[in-house]
């Protein structure tokens, strides 16, 4: 069982009523004390996959008390043990509930926050996978285009446009644009600079493949976006899910770029519109993964202002792909 720790402060009056709430509804653990002067903390250890009912509960109970905060933390083990619960008769607690198998809406938002912030670090990065997949499409070595995806940070702006989407959040969707845009336009122009210096051969496997949109494209490409974004809600390593998005979209815009560079236009054409179908694609398989998994705001007036972002992001990006799949068969 993945497991939380949640601190909670609140005014010290507060204390017992929120120990009996917690003690009423029944959590994996609960251990308080008085901290500062007139704050109480108070310490919860909760299934990661019922923190966000949790967190909703106790943000509506006690979001107007002064000096009021949560904190989470991930909890890497406890001992003794914690024992799955055998199933009791009466209804357990919202946060207790079977529901959607992910960490909460604030764990993805704080990550997803993280991820699309454009530093020298995420330039560089990018910077450096580009070079990387460009000497293994160059040499048509598999194995260095692998370990480009690993460590290209292409993962976060790409799926933090869905849950920007799913849960209305404008100046999340901007940040993971802004970020998109920097990450593709650094890879472009190093991939077009490398393709200008040295000798392209457009018959080299790893080069031709990327050159010609299929069927299989799009199924890669869905997979890789439903895969990375479902298991970016479990809380796993950034840099494993990364290759999954990676796969789709940096091989075929480093070739894109290298073809580009050298001349070949036409070429470069295909590998363009793979890398549309592609980002059309990992977007579309995110936002009905993030809708799949009940990723939504806290509130009903967001959450009906989500639901039409939702609705209008899923439209657009069917349509960019049918529009996308039109220019493929002609």
């Amino acid at each position: 069982m993945s497991l939380r720790l949640l601190e909670v402060i609140v005014p010290r009056d507060a204390l017992d009523e929120l120990a009996t709430e917690l003690s009423e509804d029944g959590v994996l653990g609960v251990w308080s004390s008085h901290v500062g002067k007139n704050e109480g903390l108070t310490r919860v250890l909760v299934s990661a996959e019922g923190t966000e009912a949790l967190t909703d509960q106790l943000v509506s109970r006690f979001s107007g008390a002064p000096d009021f905060r949560m904190m989470l933390f991930m909890v890497e083990a406890t001992l003794p043990a914690i024992e799955e619960e055998p199933s009791a008769a009466e209804e357990p607690p919202a946060y207790k509930r079977k529901g959607p198998l992910r960490i909460s809406r604030e764990e993805l938002h704080h990550d997803l926050s993280d991820a699309t912030t454009i530093s020298a670090v995420y330039l560089t990065t990018v910077a450096l996978s580009t070079l990387v997949a460009a000497v293994g499409l160059l040499t048509s070595s598999v194995a260095v285009v692998i370990g480009a995806m690993v460590i290209a940070p292409l993962l976060g702006p790409n799926v933090a446009l869905s849950p920007a989407s799913t849960l209305g959040d404008v100046l999340l969707a901007k940040r993971a644009l802004k970020a998109d845009i920097a990450g593709v336009l650094t890879a472009l122009i190093l991939s077009v600079a490398v393709g200008a210096l040295l000798p392209v051969d457009p018959t080299v496997s790893e080069i031709a493949m990327r050159t010609d949109v299929g069927p299989g494209d799009l199924v890669l490409a869905l997979a890789a976006g439903a895969a990375g974004t479902l298991t970016f809600t479990q809380g796993l390593s950034a840099a494993v899910i990364g290759v999954m998005v990676a796969v789709a979209l940096l091989p075929p815009l480093v070739a894109a770029g290298l073809l580009l560079g050298s001349g070949h236009l036409a070429l470069a054409y295909g590998a363009f519109l793979l890398v549309a179908v592609n980002v059309a694609c990992v977007n579309l398989a995110g936002v009905v993964t993030f809708l799949a998994q009940r990723v939504q705001p806290r509130t009903w007036w967001e959450s009906e202002r989500a639901a039409k972002g939702a609705r209008i992001a899923v439209a657009s990006w069917i349509g960019m792909l049918l529009i996308l799949v039109l220019l493929m068969l002609v």
